[in-house]
């Protein structure tokens, strides 16, 4: 992931501990932010398609470790 994403996933977490109180709305910003932080999670990047003459270095290091 990258680092401004998990930084934001940080701030995210830190809003929701700080949001502790019995209010309705504390509750409710709590919940929203709750609920983001579950979206974040389950946020999977989709892998770029690159045309077949691009090498990628990740991919080719580890083909080459695999031998």
């Amino acid at each position: 992931m990258p680092p401004t994403y998990v930084l934001a996933k940080d701030h995210l977490q830190r809003a929701a501990t700080i949001l502790q109180g019995a209010d309705q709305r504390s509750a409710q910003l709590r919940h929203i932010i709750e609920r983001t932080i579950g979206l974040m999670d389950e946020f999977r990047p989709e892998t770029v398609a690159r045309p077949d003459n691009v090498l990628d270095f990740a991919t080719f290091r580890h083909r080459q470790a695999k031998y």
